[in-house]
């Protein structure tokens, strides 16, 4: 029987080139504030976490965390490593609650339920390797032979350039497509006319025959969402991403009952309580959580399970390992989002710059190795000159 030895977490902060920040990049919850600077600042990710889970046999789990990691890194040294320490890696669902329920006063969702996610992560990677199997066959095994990723990044920028980047995609093997917006609710009707050019502007290139998503990212409200829905739905989406902010899950709900386009969200959704709440309401038609903050594979696990009594398809954020194992080993999760490797921008992209283990995408499809244990990433020593390290 294996024990958890120690746990240790890592801030890796990106230091090499970076694109620089151009106005109405992305819509986002700042747009509303009368600052007029780079308004995607707070949502920026270059900084990442590593948290490694050490068993007294020696072998490591690796989890991570995207989400401010550096206070996430405190959250978990000063008050959920202890909690840990000590317990067996396969009583994951009894280690998950006692950090849950000594966290509650301060931890229910953000920072310490990202906490716990990276730890959890890592919990799983580590039950992986003991068993030396993959992830993917301790939740439920392969539901298909290979997973559809959509093509996830198409930021708001000239028309000429957006053509280009989408023609790019679709000549790779591509069916799937997401865009994001560049104006909201301060922007009146001529921000209206821009997002809808830039809509116009993607289906021209890919076609009727190929699915786009769009992405407002919490930048809009209700009486806006509202006044565009009408708009956008002659491009036939197949969903509209979080276009209000998080907490109003009453707008979510009024939104998807129109029925024009249906609403998907979730990424910044916490906990199986969080997503309960939704569904009840009926205020999602796409869950997109990410497990690297919902709460790990422990509490995505719970969430995909009453998605099912709902009927309600899983698609989780940004794709990257920890959600392709959960996609992979369940019929819930039709397909993953991909974030095309690019410059550091926003810091999606980071990901690929720190681990090693990312598969490639074939023709619109990536698939998972059947014998690589774990979680299947490593530390990447490639790029490590372009990032510094706090301990």
């Amino acid at each position: 029987m294996s024990k958890i030895k120690d746990i240790k977490t890592t801030v890796y902060k990106w230091t090499g080139p970076i694109v620089p920040p151009v106005q109405n990049f992305c819509t986002n919850p700042t747009d509303l504030l009368r600052e007029s600077k780079d308004k995607m600042k707070s949502f920026r990710f270059h900084k990442w976490l590593v948290c490694e889970v050490i068993s007294d046999n020696g072998t490591i789990g690796l989890g991570n965390a995207a989400l401010a990691p550096e206070v996430t890194k405190k959250a978990i040294d000063c008050y959920l490593k202890n909690l840990v320490i000590g317990e067996d890696p396969f009583d994951y669902e009894y280690i998950w609650e006692k950090m849950y329920r000594h966290s509650l006063a301060w931890g229910r969702k953000g920072v310490g339920m990202v906490g716990i996610s990276a730890i959890d992560l890592g919990i799983w990677d580590l039950m992986g390797k003991l068993k030396n199997t993959p992830v993917f066959k301790l939740i439920g095994k392969r539901t298909k032979e290979k997973i559809p990723v959509y093509a996830s990044k198409l930021y708001s920028q000239p028309i000429d350039d957006l053509q280009k980047e989408a023609e790019g995609y679709l000549k790779d093997g591509f069916k799937m497509f997401k865009m994001r917006f560049g104006w909201g609710p301060k922007d009146g009707e001529n921000g209206i006319k821009e997002n809808l050019k830039l809509v116009s502007a993607v289906r021209e290139v890919i076609g009727f025959d190929n699915d786009l998503m769009l992405e407002a990212y919490m930048g809009w409200n209700l009486e806006y969402s509202k006044k565009i829905i009408p708009l956008l739905s002659k491009f036939k989406p197949k969903w509209l991403e979080e276009p209000v902010i998080p907490d109003d899950i009453s707008g979510y709900a009024e939104l998807n009952a129109l029925g024009q386009i249906p609403i998907a969200g979730g990424e910044h959704e916490f906990t199986f309580y969080g997503f309960k709440q939704l569904l009840e309401m009926k205020a999602i038609s796409y869950i997109q959580y990410d497990s690297n903050r919902v709460g790990g594979i422990t509490a995505a696990n719970k969430i995909n399970s009453l998605a099912e009594k709902y009927d309600v398809p899983v698609i989780p954020h940004a794709g990257q390992m920890h959600n392709y194992h959960i996609t992979m080993a369940n019929n819930i999760c039709p397909f993953s989002e991909y974030f095309p490797v690019n410059q550091v921008e926003i810091g999606n992209e980071l990901f690929y710059y720190l681990f090693k283990g990312e598969p490639k995408p074939i023709n619109g499809f990536i698939n998972l190795d059947d014998n690589l244990p774990g979680l299947g990433l490593k530390i990447s020593d490639e790029n490590m000159n372009n990032f510094s390290i706090i301990e």
